[in-house]
Order: C-alpha cells, then sequence, then structure tokens
C-alpha cells in the first residue's frame, strides 16, 4: 500500500458541475433551472434545447462527471489520499444543495471543492460561490450546520491539465492529410462571454481590456503552440477564438466567432484547421453542437479540412493534478510550505478569491472567497 497522504483539515472534494439533462424529458425543466429568472419563454426554451434534442435530450456531461470521479477516486487510492470525493450540479441532479446535505449527514466539516471551469470570470468562478452560498443558507434554514467550504485555485495553467491538450493537439495535427498538416492553423477556442464580464475577470489590479480571462486563455494557447512546435518542428499560426454565444444581440461580447474565424482563414488561403477547445473541461454538449456539428458543418461547407482536439476529461493527468491541487491547498491551510505547481507566465492563481474577483452583476453572497461570510 502506499504512504498515506495528509490532506488535513479536509476531510473531503466536492466535484462542482454545470449539470445537463439526460433524457428528452429534462430538457425544459433543465433550461429553466438555467435561465430562472429571467423571464424567458418555454417557446423560446424549447428553440433552445433542439441541441439537446439531436442528441435524444442526453447531455454527455453527467456521464462525462462520473468518469472524472471515477478517475479521481482511483488516483486518490492508488496515491494513499484519503480523501471521499462527491459531486454536485448547479442546474441538475445531483444538485449541489442535496450533496451537501449528504455531506452533512456524513459528518464532514472542512471541505474543498472542485468547479469543473478552469478560468477566472463570473460564470466560471463566481457564479459557483454564489450557488454555494445559496445551498448554505438553505442548509442553514434547515437547522443544519454546514461544512466550511474552500474552493481548489484556478487550474488553467496546470501541467496536468495542459499536457493533455497539448497531445490532443498533436494527434488532432497528425490526423489531417499530410499535404495539408504543416500549414494548419490552431483555432483555440472558448466560451465567449459579454465584453463587460471578461474586462473585470480575475483580481481588482488584473481588470482591464479582457481582464484575466483572456489573460489566462491566451498564455495556455501560446504554452501549447510553443509545445507542438519543440515537438514537430513545425510553427503553427494560432488565434484564441469564441464560441456558443447567447444573450441580446446589442450587447458587445468576445469575438471572433469560430465560424466567422473559419470563413476568414479559409478566404486567406488557410489549407486546414485544429479547433482545440482549450476553454472546456470536457467533451460537454457545447464542444459537441458547436464545433463538432455547427462549426464542422460550416467547414465543410467551404470546403475546409478540420480537426477537433480533444478535451481533459478524466485524463489521469488530471486526476494527478487535482490531487496535486488539494495536498497544496491542505498544505497552504496547515501552514506547511508548498510551491505551487504552474506553466506559462502567470504564475498561480490565488487561493482565495479577493474582493472584487469577477463581480457579480448583482450584489450576491458568495461563500469560499474573502468577501464571503463564511471564509
Amino acid at each position: 500500500m502506499p504512504d498515506a497522504l495528509d490532506a488535513s483539515p479536509y476531510d473531503a472534494l466536492l466535484l462542482l458541475s454545470f449539470g445537463g439533462p439526460e433524457g428528452p424529458d429534462d430538457v425544459v425543466p433543465f433550461l429553466e433551472n438555467v435561465t430562472r429568472g429571467r423571464g424567458i419563454p418555454k417557446e423560446r426554451l424549447k428553440e433552445v434545447g433542439q441541441h439537446y434534442f439531436l442528441f435524444g435530450g442526453v447531455s454527455p456531461i453527467n456521464d462525462q462527471n462520473r468518469a472524472l470521479l471515477d478517475a479521481l477516486r482511483k488516483d486518490f487510492a492508488d496515491h494513499g489520499l484519503d480523501l471521499p470525493v462527491y459531486w454536485g450540479n448547479r442546474n441538475w441532479a445531483p444538485y449541489l444543495t442535496d450533496t451537501l446535505r449528504e455531506l452533512v449527514r456524513d459528518g464532514r466539516r472542512r471541505v474543498l471543492v472542485l468547479a469543473t471551469s478552469a478560468y477566472a470570470s463570473y460564470s466560471g468562478c463566481r457564479q459557483y460561490r454564489e450557488n454555494l452560498a445559496d445551498s448554505i443558507a438553505a442548509l442553514e434554514a434547515e437547522g443544519l450546520q454546514p461544512p466550511r467550504i474552500d474552493k481548489l485555485r484556478h487550474y488553467f495553467n496546470h501541467p496536468g491539465f495542459v499536457e493533455p491538450m497539448i497531445d490532443g493537439v498533436l494527434k488532432s495535427l497528425a490526423d489531417l492529410p499530410e499535404e495539408v498538416r504543416s500549414g494548419a492553423h490552431i483555432a483555440f477556442t472558448t466560451h465567449s462571454i459579454p465584453d463587460s464580464a471578461a474586462d473585470t475577470s480575475g483580481p481588482v489590479e488584473g481588470h482591464g481590456e479582457g481582464g484575466a480571462y483572456v489573460r489566462q486563455h491566451l498564455d495556455v494557447a501560446r504554452l501549447i503552440a510553443e509545445a507542438v512546435r519543440e515537438r514537430t518542428g513545425v510553427d503553427h499560426p494560432w488565434r484564441l477564438v469564441y464560441q456558443s454565444r447567447s444573450g441580446a444581440p446589442h450587447i458587445p461580447w468576445l469575438e471572433p466567432d469560430i465560424c466567422d474565424h473559419l470563413e476568414e482563414r479559409h478566404a486567406a488561403g488557410v489549407p486546414a484547421v485544429v479547433m482545440a477547445p482549450i476553454g472546456f473541461v470536457s467533451d460537454h454538449m457545447e464542444v459537441l453542437y458547436d464545433l463538432d456539428t455547427e462549426a464542422t458543418a460550416k467547414a465543410a461547407e467551404l470546403g475546409l479540412p478540420v480537426r477537433r482536439s480533444a478535451t481533459v476529461g478524466a485524463d489521469p493527468r488530471f486526476a494527478a493534478a487535482v490531487r496535486e491541487l488539494a495536498l497544496e491547498r491542505a498544505a497552504v491551510e496547515s501552514g506547511r510550505a508548498v510551491t505551487p505547481c504552474a506553466l506559462g507566465t502567470l504564475g498561480a492563481s490565488h487561493h482565495l478569491c479577493p474582493v472584487g474577483c469577477c463581480p457579480a452583476r448583482a450584489p450576491r453572497p458568495a461563500a469560499a472567497g474573502a468577501d464571503s461570510p463564511h471564509a
């Protein structure tokens, strides 16, 4: 048996994700959860849900989270880390509040949270913290004492997140026809968000055009492009582009869109494109539809060869990264010396979200931050 690793003061890890429908009857209720409070008519939600109905009403995200749970539990057991792993979602079963209630029943008092979003932004970080605060308040209203919750730092530049994406791009390049491979362009994709949300992402001192959200993605894109050049000897041109825009058309969102970018690159004479979804942890619906379906159809219409590289998913290196991040945070909380692991130019992210980091659209309590009543 491996030597036991010490994760104290923590006694559990919570995988916190977005959630998704698991059948046709789930689609509209799921979208009602996602859009609650926005007054969107049910008929409009049925139109939006067509993406899910194309795949039998099933989002792949839940099965991918189950695979990640298995990978985490295996890695922890193989390395002697006694840290039970739980799972809760923001918008579908297993719901976050139910999972926190289970943690209380099991006697867990100090919980680490792994959010399935690697970068700084309101929707990718603070909104999860707001959901945690809501669930904590719900348990307190029931007379329960919730555990203290800390969120793992952003892991966008951890080697265990970056290396699988490098391998994915290399595999996609190798899969292209030889005659177009060396001239292939790499389109690094991530979720578009409103310009205003991007500009205020990350700590206050880093706010500005694009904020931490764009800077972090650009740093990861450079890391991957440089690794590809070192391993192939070819310097592929690249650009960070965006996908999955939603919301009112008059509100500026990050651009260019992937489909517009494919048209522009084709017009410029690029012979092939690799689409690398670096902004997504797994191959969920926004990858499956927006890239594998919509963008791939656009490329076929243009006669442009494309390949889509894999996301990290349940790669064992990512599971190992989560273990390292958990032990790193445990060392920090226990006052033990630790050297954070991070690639690129930005260094390791903060452990505790500071005041003003990725501010809310309207003031709401958020857990696991410097401005949290539960910090």
